[in-house]
C-alpha cells in the first residue's frame, strides 16, 4: 500500500484589511488639489457681495465643476479612514485614537458635502441677481469647506499619529507631522474668532493630504513587518 505525502494546505491571502492604502490617499489627494487650482481664483469671505456676484456669474460652469470634485473626494477620504483604522487594529492598537479619527474624518467629510452642495447652489442661483445672496453662499462654502473640514480633519490626523508614534509603527518624523499638522487643523476652530488663524485652515488642509499619502506608504500592512524608526 504506497503512502502519498500530505499536501500543504493553501493559505489564503487575507482580504479583511480593506484596499491599498495608497489607492484612496492618492484619490483623494488628486482631487483635493485640483478642486483647490479650480477655485485659486474664486473670491473670498473678504471679497465685496457685487465682486462676488460677478464672479459666480461669470464662472458658473468652473464653480460647479469645482463643486463636483469636491464632492466626490469625500468618497476616498472616508475609505482611507475606515481601512487605516481597521490597519491600525491588525497592528495591536486597542486605544480609542483611530475610532476618534474615523469620527473626525466623517465629520470633515460631512463639511465638504455641505461645502460642495453650497458652491453648487451658488452657481445656479447665481442668475438671480443678488448680490447679498451670492456672498452669503461664498461665506457658507468658505466655512464649511475650510473652516469646517480643517478641524475635524485635524482629528483624523491626530488619531493616527498618536498611536503610530507610541508604537513605532512610522518613522518618527512623520508620526510628529501628523501630530503638529492635526494640532495646528484643530486650532483653526478658533479663526472662526479671529482672521489671523486663516493661514492654519492651508495648513491643515494641504499639509494633511501629504501626511495621509505618506502614512499610505509608510504604514505597515501586518505586525511582521519591521518596525520604524
Amino acid at each position: 500500500m504506497t503512502t502519498t505525502a500530505a499536501r500543504p494546505a493553501r493559505t489564503r491571502p487575507d482580504r479583511q484589511g480593506g484596499p491599498p492604502l495608497l489607492v484612496p490617499a492618492l484619490a483623494f489627494a488628486g482631487l483635493t488639489v485640483a478642486g483647490a487650482v479650480l477655485g485659486s481664483s474664486g473670491p473670498r469671505p473678504g471679497t465685496g457681495a457685487e465682486a462676488t456676484l460677478a464672479w459666480t456669474a461669470a464662472h458658473g460652469t468652473l464653480l460647479s465643476v469645482g463643486a463636483a470634485l469636491l464632492l466626490g473626494s469625500v468618497f476616498p477620504l472616508v475609505v482611507y479612514a475606515a481601512t487605516a483604522v481597521r490597519r491600525l487594529q491588525r497592528l495591536g492598537v486597542t486605544a480609542p485614537g483611530p475610532l476618534m479619527g474615523f469620527a473626525g474624518a466623517v465629520l470633515a467629510a460631512g463639511s465638504l458635502c455641505v461645502s460642495a452642495l453650497v458652491g453648487w447652489v451658488a452657481a445656479q442661483t447665481a442668475g438671480l441677481g443678488d448680490a447679498a445672496l451670492a456672498r452669503a453662499l461664498v461665506w457658507l462654502w468658505f466655512a464649511t469647506g475650510g473652516i469646517g473640514f480643517a478641524a475635524p480633519f485635524g482629528l483624523l490626523l491626530l488619531g493616527l499619529g498618536v498611536p503610530a508614534l507610541i508604537r513605532r509603527l512610522v518613522p518618527r518624523w512623520l508620526a510628529w507631522a501628523a501630530l503638529v499638522i492635526g494640532g495646528l487643523a484643530v486650532l483653526s476652530t478658533f479663526a472662526l474668532i479671529t482672521e489671523v488663524l486663516y493661514p492654519l485652515i492651508p495648513v491643515g488642509r494641504f499639509g494633511g493630504v501629504l501626511v495621509l499619502v505618506a502614512f499610505a506608504v509608510a504604514l505597515p500592512a501586518t505586525r511582521n513587518a519591521e518596525p520604524a524608526r
